[in-house]
């Protein structure tokens, strides 16, 4: 599992300002960390589309926001992605929570790949993990994991990474944060 202490350490060093999205289980003690915290400022959303706009106003308004939502809405928040970040080339971090992974890789000891209709719609399978990475690729978003607290280095790479490229890339959190 991945600390939300360690996180939000790598978010202070990151200079990041604002943490923008919506809460769910996974992200619980990172928000409720954050929402402490004295230099990062924690604003929710009621929609993951939300969360783009308000990335790039905040960025064009010289702060240093990054997103942190669960893969469900960030499928809900595609055309935000493009339209924002993407097409205007806002280099943000996404902190994306992965939804059924642990579930999926227990259950099939890997990610399915999501061609099988059958497979989408079995009750035993949360259908969110075998769409996640496709969907990152489809829409040309660089990933990487953090599974532990060992692969954070992929979340402080992830913030070069971003400035480099000059365009948005993501991290997927696999573990609820403790």
């Amino acid at each position: 599992m991945a600390s939300a202490r360690s996180i939000a350490d790598i978010l202070e060093r990151q200079g990041v300002t604002d943490v923008i999205g919506v809460p769910d289980n996974s992200s619980a003690a990172l928000y409720t960390l954050l929402g402490a915290h004295p230099r990062i400022r924690v604003r929710s959303v009621t929609r993951e589309g939300e969360a783009f706009a308000m990335a790039m106003g905040l960025w064009m308004g010289g702060r240093q926001p990054m997103l942190l939502i669960q893969n469900t809405g960030f499928f809900e928040s595609g055309d935000a992605l493009r339209g924002t970040l993407t097409r205007m080339r806002i280099p943000i971090v996404c902190i994306v929570t992965y939804r059924g992974y642990n579930k999926t890789i227990k259950s099939f000891g890997q990610i399915p790949e999501p061609g099988d209709p059958h497979l989408l719609s079995r009750s035993d399978v949360d259908n969110c993990a075998p769409i996640t990475e496709p969907t990152l690729r489809a829409w040309g978003l660089p990933f990487e994991f953090v599974h532990t607290d060992e692969d954070l280095p992929v979340l402080e790479a992830a913030f070069a990474r971003a400035r480099e490229r000059d365009a948005p890339v993501a991290v997927l959190v696999t573990r609820d944060t403790t």
